[in-house]
């Protein structure tokens, strides 16, 4: 075989269906002329070779990745500069992958691994970027009037391979890579229709049903863009190209499914797809009765919409995590002071400077302030000097979250603390009922809400809600969660429940474990508790009982005593 080393770009049109579906020649001419115009110029001028255009697709080879990527660059901004004219829907915009590897020639053809990674990284782009490999990024680095966005290692589709891939920023100076890019959109997910595996037409009501149900649920969650059921109903059937439906519907993650009755039962499937590459985050199977189908369709449909959120979130945070922090804008700092754990002050400092850093980049962003108070009020719950600074800070950030928008669920949650903490506990009360009738599905505001009704006394009601929150989302496991759940049993006077809770929990906060303590010595283990005392000292010795139970917002008096007579036997200072 005829093997040699080039630089591959590969380009498609963004939303191509789209646009043939709204005018097949206006869109096909306006294709030709952008050829004629843009491309054909474009490429002859850094010394490429057309290998072959496919429909809305085109292949060149460059025998220079510095090459390449000035053509690349030339062709978003050309093709940028001629939709400025043009309406939002009619505009024409590029994708394109760049790559520097081995191909094989045949013909005028270039086939091999080079070639389908070059795809694949043109798959990954949002319209108007270009993603490079890690290979051309070390070539043009330096030598282009550009900015590289790292976005680690990544998975290729079809491929065992893990990809180094960088996001290219073009027309800044060489200091531009310090600098952070365009703020990230909120995620978008699309629910493709599920499919009838029963063989049975009257079944297809079913499958549409749970679409429209799932759709209309994960609507709820204001952390992301649901893209329309209209919109996804053109991706019917069990042999789709998830990349493409992705990138027609604009969709960063796809979800898909089906349903099959066999043996007088019915399984229904489904599946969270990264539609940029094509792979599979999460996919789970639910099994009933064919007679209690209609039964358990509410609790399936919450629990995949708990689950996929979970997830989602989940996959856009490691994401994040793999940036250098030059390259972050809000929403990425967002996420990654969301997903630290709570308990330790160096971590809540860093927390708080991500969200503070969020907020900086975006004054408006709400989830930023709410997440702030947060913190702020972890802090203070930590500080044992007696003062109220942080917590005053803390309402002061949660205020201004449900002034910029009192429709996400999670602003309600802060301020409802923030309130709970000034002990204002009957409008706690109404924020935290706002924030689960925003979104019933969410596990973390159902967890808020159980920890609201521990605290006010209803222990029972309280560890249900928290138990709900795992069903809801079966991966939901926060740092705090066996913690919160064991002071729950404990203010039920279950002190087994309570210790066995809060031993599963592999990074059980200084705070919970003075519960712990009190937990073991309620239970008659005397030296249990006396090893808790000692950690719990060894990290604050300040820590004075009166200091402590003033913090912990429990309104019935006889909780209050209840908890300071386990405090008293387990050995604290007064």
């Amino acid at each position: 075989m005829n093997r040699r080393l080039a630089a591959i770009l590969a380009a498609d049109v963004a939303g191509y269906t789209r646009l043939i579906e709204l005018d097949e020649t206006g869109t096909l001419a306006a294709l030709r002329a952008r050829r004629e115009q843009i491309l054909d110029p474009s490429v002859a001028r850094h010394h490429g070779r057309i290998v072959k255009v496919m429909g809305d697709g085109v292949l060149v080879e460059f025998g220079s990745a510095v090459n390449a990527v000035s053509c690349a660059t030339d062709l978003q901004k050309q093709f940028a500069a001629a939709n400025e004219s043009l309406a939002e829907d009619r505009r024409i915009t590029l994708r394109i992958g760049v790559n520097l590897g081995d191909v094989v020639v045949e013909g005028g053809d270039l086939y091999g691994d080079g070639v389908i990674l070059a795809v694949r990284l043109q798959a990954m782009a949002r319209p108007g970027e270009i993603c490079l490999s890690g290979g051309v990024q070390e070539q043009v680095a330096g030598k282009l009037d550009a900015a590289f966005e790292d976005m680690g290692f990544c998975e290729v589709k079809n491929s065992s391979k893990h990809v180094r891939v960088y996001r290219l920023w073009p027309g800044g100076d060489h200091g531009a890579s310090r600098a952070a890019p365009p703020p990230s959109e909120n995620p978008s997910i699309a629910v493709l229709p599920f499919s009838n595996l029963s063989g049975d037409a009257e079944q297809q009501y079913f499958c549409d049903g749970l679409t429209e149900d799932i759709t209309t649920e994960l609507s709820r969650f204001r952390q992301m863009q649901v893209i329309s059921r209209s919109a996804s109903a053109r991706f019917r059937g069990t042999d789709i190209d998830m990349i493409r439906a992705g990138r027609e519907l604009g969709a960063h993650y796809l979800v898909e499914g089906s349903v099959r009755q066999m043996a007088g039962r019915t399984r229904i499937t489904t599946q969270l797809i990264d539609a940029a590459t094509g792979i599979h985050i999460w996919a789970e199977r639910y099994d009933s009765a064919q007679d209690e189908t209609f039964d358990i369709h509410d609790r399936v449909v919450r629990t995949i919409v708990g689950t996929l959120a979970g997830r989602m979130n989940w996959a856009r945070t490691e994401l994040a995590r793999r940036k250098p922090p030059a390259s972050l804008a809000a929403y990425d700092y967002v996420l990654r002071g969301d997903a630290l754990p709570n308990g330790a002050p160096e971590i809540d400092a860093e927390a708080r400077r991500l969200f503070e850093k969020a907020i900086e980049l975006d004054p408006g962003y709400a989830r930023a302030y709410a997440l702030l108070s947060a913190t702020l009020e972890r802090q203070w719950y930590l500080d044992m000097s007696g003062s109220n600074r942080l917590r005053d800070e803390a309402f002061e950030m949660a205020r201004k979250a449900v002034l910029l928008d009192e429709n996400d669920p999670l602003c309600h949650i802060a301020i409802a603390w923030a309130q709970v903490n000034l002990g204002a506990y009957e409008v706690a009360e109404q924020h935290f009922t706002n924030a689960v009738s925003l979104n019933p599905n969410h596990a973390c505001r159902r967890a808020d809400m159980a920890i609201f009704d521990g605290y006010r006394g209803e222990p029972e009601k309280a560890i249900e809600g928290m138990l709900e929150a795992k069903r809801l989302d079966p991966f939901f496991n926060p740092s705090w969660y066996w913690g919160e759940l064991g002071s729950m049993y404990f203010n039920a006077r279950r002190y087994a429940d309570a210790i066995a809770s809060m031993r599963r929990s592999t990074t059980l906060s200084w705070f919970k474990q003075a519960w712990l303590a009190a937990s073991y010595a309620l239970a008659g283990k005397p030296d249990d508790a006396k090893h808790c005392v000692d950690e719990v000292l060894r990290q604050v010795p300040d820590f004075s009982i009166s200091t402590y139970q003033a913090k912990e917002p429990l309104i019935r008096l006889e909780d209050r005593q209840h908890l300071v007579e386990g405090l008293s036997k387990a050995g604290f200072p007064k």
